[in-house]
């Protein structure tokens, strides 16, 4: 997928394979990293979560390369000699990447927070994985763009005075907005540069009728039931699950997995009969001794595991022994360890969600050095967010026709939505600050959507299409997770990032960096010095 993507954006028969071999080797190093690091600290790192690990490292790291090989483009086009333009790239495009890895490295190592083991080994096992991916695109992909040459780009070689890389080749390209009305200077040429520009003259009617869509789309939340049964867990054929429902048509369907109750010696007489009592209990008996105080009794329900009604037993059995004098009876098995899940994401997902939209704001305060353009950035994403799981929630259940979302895909869902959706605002909006030191917000704005318009949808699309590859797999919760995070990366890209976020910055104005002021490292009398024979103001802010 990466590699069929990376050949339509570059438009190059060579140019893709150097990205794509970087992030291979990351994605095999990563690999191994995360075993080493699993088994030193006692952490176990499954199947599935060696899948999503993969996902992040080659969507992330395809993400980081798409910006800094764009930003090489762009700066190969300017009168320098090849290693200083690439010098340069890497100064404006490093600050981006940093800022996005860092933000989905902090929010992921919150997980390391969670009551579930299988949350803090993701946690930890992609944390590894991104920083790993970030270590190959800042290190290995510019060794190899210095050591290749223009000639990679071939044969579309980006050379010093080209027109499209110049004032007057942007007034002649096809698709040139020229300069709007109230602009001080013309927009790059381009369908993303005439799109912003339509934006800013109507913020407002394009943020209501944003808003209004995002808001619709999440309510495909409401009355969906989270939590599959053992028999609902594949997307595809188990011999496994055929066998559950074979048994529950001869027996109670509570046979092939019944509930154990741990109790003392001597008073099993006793917790045999209040259990025999609870409404969804067929039959109890005793099941041993240990020869050391306990007592084993095994009870069968007449529902499933891990469905409601069983959840619902195991709860009414809990409540009963607990009332059994000198018992001090345990209630265990695979169905009460299905509610104590069920229980643990509740509790992760209300402790570890705002710490995720905790730390992402904290890193754009810092990135952006702003508090006004943080909070708009954050209220977009998390509008996002749930209408990315709105929509995936009716897709998958309405259209995929699965039962319901897993438990687990809430949270895994809100996290990456969170952490990987706010990427393209963050690319977006720091290079805006960038363009606001000579320009005002609403005309930065406009020139940072269309200079950043191809490489940030060109992300998008690759971000989600390896998230949707999660779908090959026969987990449920691996198909939902990979559809919801597709669906709000697109979301993400095609309208925060392109109408919403332009609308607010425009709406708000230049207090949106407040406290901060972009234009006053530009007016420093050590930064705006051009050095000489350079001309290009923008030159002059990146040295």
């Amino acid at each position: 997928v990466v590699a069929v993507l990376l050949i339509i954006t570059y438009r190059s028969p060579v140019l893709w394979l150097v990205p794509l071999i970087v992030v291979g080797v990351a994605d095999r190093v990563a690999a191994l990293l995360v075993s080493l690091v699993g088994e030193a600290i006692g952490v176990t790192v499954d199947a599935s979560t060696s899948g999503i690990v993969s996902v992040l490292v080659f969507g992330a790291g395809t993400n980081y390369a798409l910006l800094l090989v764009s930003r090489s483009r762009e700066e190969l086009r300017k009168p320098a000699d090849r290693r200083t333009a690439l010098r340069d790239a890497y100064r404006g495009a490093v600050p981006a990447i940093l800022a996005s890895n860092i933000t989905v490295v902090l929010a992921l190592l919150t997980l390391l927070l969670a009551t579930l083991p299988n949350y803090r080994s993701l946690g930890l096992s992609a944390a590894v994985g991104l920083l790993i991916a970030l270590a190959y695109a800042l290190v290995a992909l510019p060794a190899a763009l210095a050591v290749c040459g223009r000639g990679l780009f071939w044969p579309f070689i980006p050379r010093p005075g080209d027109r499209a890389g110049t004032r007057e080749g942007r007034r002649s390209a096809k698709g040139a907005v020229g300069t709007p009305e109230g602009f001080r200077d013309e927009v790059p040429p381009g369908t993303w540069g005439r799109i912003a520009a339509g934006v800013v003259k109507r913020p407002v009617r394009v943020l209501v009728s944003c808003v209004l869509l995002l808001v619709i789309l999440s309510f495909g939340l409401v009355g969906t039931r989270v939590g599959l049964s053992q028999t609902e867990q594949f997307r595809t054929v188990s011999e496994a699950a055929d066998g559950l429902s074979t048994a529950a048509e001869h027996f109670p369907a509570g046979v092939t997995d019944p509930v154990t109750v741990l109790t003392r010696t001597g008073t099993e007489g006793a917790v045999l009969g209040a259990v025999q009592g609870v409404e969804g209990v067929v039959s109890a008996r005793p099941a041993g001794e240990s020869g050391t105080g306990w007592t084993r009794v095994s009870v069968t329900l007449d529902a499933a595991p891990a469905t409601d009604r069983s959840e619902e037993s195991i709860v009414a059995l809990r409540e009963t022994v607990r009332t059994i004098p000198g018992s001090e009876a345990i209630v265990g098995g695979s169905v009460a360890e299905a509610v104590d899940t069920s229980d643990g994401n509740i509790r992760d997902l209300t402790l570890i969600a705002p710490l995720i939209l905790l730390v992402v704001f904290l890193v754009l305060v810092l990135v952006l050095r702003s508090l006004i353009a943080p909070l708009l950035v954050m209220g977009a994403t998390v509008l996002s967010s749930l209408a990315a799981l709105g929509l995936g929630t009716f897709v998958t259940t309405q259209i995929l026709g699965f039962p319901g979302l897993d438990v687990s895909v809430p949270l895994f869902s809100f996290l990456f939505l969170v952490a990987l959706g706010v990427d393209y605002s963050i690319f977006l909006t720091i290079r805006a600050r960038e363009e606001a030191a000579t320009h005002e917000t609403r005309e930065a704005m406009v020139r940072a959507v269309a200079l950043t318009g191809g490489v940030i949808t060109s992300a998008g699309i690759v971000l989600a299409s390896v998230f949707v590859v999660l779908g090959v797999l026969p987990l449920i919760v691996l198909t939902q997770v990979g559809v919801i995070v597709a669906l709000g990366v697109l979301l993400d890209t095609f309208i925060v990032r392109t109408l919403v976020v332009p609308a607010l910055f425009t709406i708000t104005g230049d207090r949106v960096w407040w406290p901060g002021d972009p234009r006053r490292r530009a007016a420093s009398p050590t930064e705006s010095t051009p050095d000489p024979g350079t001309t290009d103001t923008t030159q002059e802010i990146h040295a």
